[in-house]
């Protein structure tokens, strides 16, 4: 996995956050049994940044906790479109032969902030927005009740299998 990660806040974790996010999303991958060597891109900032990505994006206008930008349209989750290699030149890094998964972008502020209001540690909160956001990148929602129990159900799974509790 190449793992890119932006710092775009002086704010920081009390806790190693790229091997933190390295982990979690390794966790994430495993778990999805993914096909491919993937690169994605992890950047932290601050409420006011992802408020202004929130709204230019997504026609939002307040902070939000986790952004996931998916490079691969998915018609079903985590089934990967047979076009997907046919179309390499899209989806796949051509000198690393990885696949492009996507973007994370997460304020750093927020995820304190609902460490602190769900009465759980700040590492907890860090890896369950990324393993939401990961399965976000892997074609799955909760707009739906049947589609936001099944994200919740590998949420918990997940963060399980990485030993990650409230």
């Amino acid at each position: 996995m190449n793992l890119l990660i932006e710092k775009e806040t002086d704010d920081s974790f009390d806790f190693d956050y790229e091997e933190a996010a390295r982990s979690i999303i390794e966790q994430s991958l495993d778990y999805l049994k993914c096909p491919y060597e993937v690169q994605l891109n992890l950047t932290l900032t601050d409420n006011e940044g992802i408020h202004a990505i929130n709204k230019e994006y997504r026609q939002i206008d307040r902070p939000t906790d986790v952004l996931s930008f998916p490079l691969v349209d998915y018609d079903e989750p985590n089934v990967f479109p047979e076009y997907i290699e046919e179309d390499a030149e899209d989806y796949f890094d051509l000198d690393t032969g990885e696949l492009m998964l996507g973007d994370i972008i997460i304020s750093v502020e927020k995820c304190k902030e609902q460490a602190l209001e769900y009465g759980h540690s700040i590492l907890r909160e860090f890896s369950f927005l990324i393993v939401h956001s990961m399965l976000h990148l892997f074609g799955y929602d909760h707009m739906e009740e049947e589609e936001r129990t099944v994200m919740e159900q590998k949420q918990r799974e997940i963060l399980e299998l990485a030993g990650i509790s409230r």
